[in-house]
């Protein structure tokens, strides 16, 4: 039982190496990560201006409704 988990962990090591290998020396896989990099921190931007903005906006339903409640 010991003998086949240590082959699999020799396996695992082997196709971990090669895979990272291959993609780490891809330009493919260089250029398809910089363009994925890139538009995660855009969409990060776009949902953090969403954040402010809906905020802004609770906030000027909050006060609207303060203000009618004190009149």
């Amino acid at each position: 039982m010991a003998g086949g988990n240590f082959m699999h962990r020799v396996m695992s090591y082997l196709v971990n190496e090669i895979v990272v290998n291959g993609l780490a020396n891809s330009p493919a896989f260089q250029r398809f990560a910089v363009r994925t990099s890139k538009r995660l921190e855009e969409m990060s931007n776009i949902a953090a201006q969403k954040k402010r903005e809906i905020a802004e906006k609770m906030k000027d339903i909050t006060e609207e409704i303060e203000s009618r409640r004190n009149h």
